[in-house]
């Protein structure tokens, strides 16, 4: 018999509209008869006293030729039966009591009436049209949802469909807009709200039992729940993050509804639930940036951006994007990349109107002519250096790639922008800069102490070319080091989803291994703001809050994918954490600051770290001379000069460079 109705309503849902609204019509009519009548019987109390056929056949006929056009001119017949909502109760509302109304007015004008019509009839009329129409109304709603038969019952639904049955977490606006979503869609069988609110606890909503969040085993058990959805978009991080701990002990799957200006903007709808937020485990709220600050090196100005299509590149021309510059250019040697944040940001630009230049240049920032070039032709304001190797076992295995990208490279673009008159520069640096074990963190470092060296000179000897500028060096430079930022290229948080998705098992280097985490919005709003307070050659701190414990984290996604981990005490698990040792020059505690001399700034989530620095003589002396190593491929001399001139540089383990390695096995007997 279910099966009877759906079919049904998927016939009804499939005609054409005109059939639609005809069928409407004709259901109008009979229900205005039914509720005429009905409005005799209740006046006179006698079903005999009513005579449709006879005498009162002319009331019959009036009530449709007054009703249905107002109905027709009210919009009753617009409105879509599966979204029908309070808009379309206001309208039958108002079209029935105007129907009722003209309906007196008819009665009192018509005095030749066979037999007098009581006054009072229409009062009846009236307030039975309402029960009838708006209630045959919700009643069809309630079928066309699909619904109509499990409101109570949740299990019935599942039982005969084999949807899965979730629980939505919060029995707020947006938790029942998503209950109607997944009804009408009929992918997911709701059964359960959990909410935090005790006065509503054990109470139905929407059919709905509501739970308490202590109750969930128990909503478990009675229910049969098998994931869990997020309705709490307005919530603040730090409470996402109570939330989360609460239900990772269920190993139920845990999903989340869009946060709130995804929904306010049209970009997502309530029932495009998505995997949770990782940002959300470490329960950090983002500070708001300060516009003063946020503004000051970009509205209204040129900027460029090199390394512009990567992760943290691209965010930076999102964020300066909304701070309207006059032209923004990005500079990127990537293809591929470049077109992606192209075409991005010009279709940003289109929706929104602005009024900004968009140019992109390929090129590679070891082109010291090709970037001196761009930042004259454009007269650039500001640079916001992102282009960078940032892999830490890629580049120790290519050693002579992460001193020419990282060093030279920042080395070429600081110089450019020197000659160029450019007002600022901000390098994105890394807390792997601070006492390094890796290549990769040592060439950070350096890169910092390029422009620290570079920021001391009125007139510095052009490294390569030997040329002392005419002008005095204007430009000033700005270095912000941070930590990990969630989802950029190499990040773990992919890797792991994409191991859980596949069965595990999730690799992990060490069982002790943490990192600083920050959102890369967040990271790139900082950025922004850190480089607007720089005096020349500062070194900003960002701060990244607590330490996060990877093992950990990874023990808190497998949880909230619905899974087990699988492990000594609970070899039934579904997901195995595998330790599989450190990586070449991995370290297993990241840090931000290589002396203690720090002071705070005028925003509270940035800090200025005062750190030791070369004369730009004494560093020209190790740039040419880490240029001729690098040339020789000599890289025991590079090993060797990172160790002289980068403090706390330890290498943990052997050189592993490739090309060092395999010149090694030829080579030997």
């Amino acid at each position: 018999m279910l099966r009877t109705a759906d079919r049904l309503r998927e016939r009804l849902i499939r005609l054409p509209r005109r059939s639609k609204r005809v069928l409407q019509v004709i259901v109008d009519v009979l229900l205005l008869w039914c509720a005429l009548w009905l409005a005799f019987i209740v006046r006179l109390g006698d079903f005999k006293a009513v005579d449709p056929l006879g005498h009162h056949a002319w009331i019959f006929v009036i009530v449709p030729l007054i009703s249905v056009p107002i109905f027709i001119r009210m919009g009753m017949y617009r409105a879509v039966m599966r979204f029908f909502g309070n808009d379309a109760l206001k309208s039958i509302f108002k079209a029935i009591s105007l129907s009722a109304l003209f309906l007196a007015l008819t009665i009192y004008w018509y005095r030749d009436a066979p037999e007098p019509i009581p006054r009072s009839m229409v009062l009846n009329f009236w307030w039975l049209s309402l029960t009838l129409i708006g209630g045959v109304r919700l009643l069809m709603r309630q079928y066309f949802m699909g619904n109509w038969y499990s409101a109570e019952h949740p299990r019935l639904l599942t039982g005969d469909r084999g949807l899965p049955r979730v629980a939505i977490y919060g029995a707020g606006a947006a938790g029942n807009q998503l209950l109607a979503a997944l009804r009408l869609g009929r992918s997911l069988a709701p059964v359960a709200f959990i909410d935090d609110d005790a006065t509503i606890a054990n109470r139905v909503i929407a059919g709905l039992r509501v739970y308490k969040p202590k109750h969930t085993q128990q909503m478990i058990e009675e229910t049969g729940a098998q994931e869990i959805l997020l309705a709490v978009p307005s919530a603040s991080r730090a409470r996402r993050r109570e939330i989360l701990e609460l239900l990772g002990q269920y190993s139920l799957h845990v999903r989340s509804v869009p946060g709130l200006m995804d929904l306010a903007s049209g970009r997502v709808k309530v029932d495009e639930v998505q995997e949770v937020d990782i940002a959300d485990l470490l329960g950090r709220d983002p500070v708001p940036p300060q516009k003063a600050l946020f503004e000051r090196c970009i509205r209204s100005q040129v900027v460029m951006v090199t390394g512009a299509g990567g992760s943290i590149g691209s965010e930076l021309c999102r964020q300066i994007l909304s701070n309207e510059p006059k032209t923004l250019l990005l500079f990127e040697h990537s293809e591929f990349n470049l077109y992606n944040i192209h075409s991005e940001l010009v279709s940003r630009i289109k929706r929104e109107s602005l009024a900004i230049q968009l140019i992109p240049i390929l090129g590679s920032i070891r082109n010291p002519e090709r970037l001196e070039d761009v930042m004259s032709s454009w007269a650039v304001n500001t640079v916001y250096h992102a282009a960078a190797y940032k892999h830490v076992p890629m580049v120790e295995h290519n050693i002579a790639e992460g001193v020419l990208n990282n060093v030279f490279g920042t080395l070429f673009t600081a110089q450019a922008a020197v000659k160029a008159g450019v007002a600022h520069f901000v390098l994105i640096s890394t807390d792997k800069a601070v006492r390094p074990t890796n290549v990769m963190g040592s060439t950070k470092r350096l890169a910092e102490m390029v422009l620290q060296a570079l920021s001391r000179e009125q007139a510095p000897v052009l490294f390569g070319k030997g040329e002392v500028l005419n002008e005095v060096n204007k430009t000033r430079f700005t270095m912000v080091r941070f930590g990990n930022v969630l989802g950029s290229s190499g990040s773990v948080i992919p890797l792991f989803h994409e191991q859980i998705r596949r069965g595990g098992p999730v690799t992990v280097t060490h069982p002790n291994i943490t990192r600083y985490f920050m959102t890369i919005p967040e990271a790139a709003q900082l950025v922004i703001q850190a480089g607007s307070m720089g005096e020349g050659g500062d070194v900003f701190v960002l701060d990244m809050g607590e330490p996060v414990k990877i093992a950990e984290l990874a023990e808190k996604m497998i949880h909230l994918s619905g899974l087990s981990v699988r492990s000594a005490e609970n070899p039934q698990g579904d997901i195995a954490i595998e330790f599989t040792g450190l990586r070449p020059g991995e370290k297993l505690y990241e840090e931000l600051l290589i002396g203690d001399n720090v002071s705070p700034t005028e925003h509270p989530m940035i800090m200025r770290a005062n750190e030791e620095m070369l004369s730009w003589e004494e560093y020209r002396k190790v740039l040419l001379a880490l240029e001729d190593a690098v040339g020789r491929e000599d890289y025991e001399r590079v090993r060797a000069l990172l160790r002289e001139t980068v403090s706390g540089y330890r290498p943990d383990g052997e050189i592993v460079d490739w090309l060092y390695l395999q010149r090694r096995l030829v080579s030997a007997p």
